[in-house]
């Protein structure tokens, strides 16, 4: 049986929203054209801890001063290793280097599991596994949310 690909993402936010990223839309890749965190695939003998940063930089060009796990979450068809930590730079600061847009993303936008981009110009879904670790991390980081 193969080994389920394991990826590290990144719950960043910044003055109770969170960052995402649109999705490409093109088929072939996961949740097309649906919002979703920033992060990746692990290399080979990589620890997630390096893999949510050196994706970040990758995708983004930035490396957060502070990162800490969250948890990991085990679907059918991937394992995630969710980290969390401050956004501390303006969002017009990032140079993004993946994706279609990105943007800060409301707690009401997580609940209602949509979100506005403007480079798009229409409302676009989260990924559902996206919304659902937000939701759950909401629940136990209250006060980041408020």
């Amino acid at each position: 049986m193969a080994m389920k690909p394991e990826v590290a993402i990144a719950i960043l936010h910044q003055n109770h929203h969170f960052l995402m990223q649109l999705r490409d839309d093109i088929p072939g890749i996961a949740y097309p054209g649906h919002w979703g965190f920033f992060g990746g695939h692990l290399d080979p003998a990589e620890a997630p801890a390096q893999a949510v940063r050196r994706e970040l930089l990758e995708e983004i060009g930035y490396t957060p001063p502070d990162l800490d796990f969250f948890c990991c979450m085990e679907s059918e068809h991937s394992i995630r290793h969710v980290f969390h930590g401050p956004l501390t730079v303006s969002v017009g600061d990032l140079d993004l280097q993946e994706g279609w847009d990105l943007g800060l993303v409301s707690v009401e936008d997580i609940k209602r599991g949509w979100r506005y981009s403007v480079r798009a110009q229409e409302e676009r879904p989260m990924g559902g596994p996206h919304q659902q670790i937000l939701l759950s991390f909401l629940d136990q980081f209250s006060e980041i949310a408020r």
